[in-house]
């Protein structure tokens, strides 16, 4: 099993942080930029006539559904805070609600994240298995990691860890939660698959477990890059020209395709935030 972290590790360490993104991954408050600059990730023109009533109903929808612990919550305004250069590398409060309701219901107590940044979304997969459960996470930012294991600490969550080069794990996972550099989703995909056979003794990911991919939809582009799309003329930054048509938004289709075109997986694309998509391995 160590063979298959050294391959992720390499696909990882390849990049200059597994959450390298353009794409917010949470709304930015306006106050930390001084005028409201959000991404299209809460689909909020397709399901209400605006963004205040967008707002609302999402407001709405976060107070009328189990609530995270308060460490969370209050781990995440900080982050926002005192991290504004890449505070929206972090998942949405509602989007780590949702996380947790899954990996209940799936009865999860062992999970594994590619791409930690900061460990908010390790905190909430941590919350969800319980103190005898696990959640291992790769991050190939030494700073991010430290900052990771510092909140981990500071909460005391002793059931997560951070791991920066490569483990061999005991067991099987009850859910992969991929959140890293985006051109290696389809590497991540297929060595999951290769490392999952049936009859295999020691399997990546145990059947039935969850592989569940964040950002697959990328402003749209992943769908829809004509000039239908308005984010085109976005500036993602001078490393970013013409995002529409980059490497990342390439690998995503491929990893979309892969999962709606495997025999082997279940899967629901959902096209909140900026796009989740859950499978099932079957076997």
């Amino acid at each position: 099993m160590d063979v298959i972290f050294t391959l992720l590790s390499n696909a990882l360490s390849s990049v200059w942080s597994t959450k390298s993104s353009p794409v917010a991954e949470s709304m930015i408050d306006s106050s930390i930029h001084g005028s409201r600059v959000s991404y299209p990730k809460e689909s909020v023109p397709a399901l209400y006539p605006n963004e205040k009533i967008g707002e609302r109903v999402t407001s709405y929808a976060e107070t009328h559904s189990s609530t995270l612990p308060r460490h969370i919550v209050n781990y995440h305004t900080t982050i926002q805070k005192t991290q504004p250069g890449t505070a929206n590398y972090m998942i949405h409060m509602s989007e780590a609600q949702a996380l947790v309701f899954l990996a209940k219901t799936v009865g999860a107590k062992r999970v594994l994240e590619v791409g930690v940044y900061v460990g908010l979304s390790m905190l909430a997969w941590s919350h969800a298995v319980g103190p005898d459960g696990k959640v291992t996470g790769l991050e190939f930012d030494p700073h991010f990691s430290a900052m990771a294991e510092k909140s981990f600490s500071d909460h005391g969550v002793e059931n997560a860890e951070v791991i920066l080069a490569t483990l061999a794990p005991s067991e099987p996972y009850d859910i992969i939660f991929i959140d890293a550099q985006k051109s290696g989703y389809p590497f991540y995909l297929d060595t999951i698959l290769k490392q999952s056979q049936p009859g295999m003794s020691h399997r990546l990911l145990r059947p039935g477990g969850l592989i569940i991919g964040d950002n697959v939809l990328r402003c749209g582009f992943v769908a829809d890059d004509s000039t239908d799309n308005p984010w085109r003329n976005f500036d993602f930054g001078r490393h970013r020209p013409q995002y529409w048509k980059s490497q990342d938004v390439k690998s995503l289709r491929a990893f979309n395709t892969g999962l709606a075109g495997s025999e082997r997986l279940e899967n629901w694309l959902c096209p909140l935030w900026d796009g989740v998509n859950i499978s099932r391995l079957i076997d």
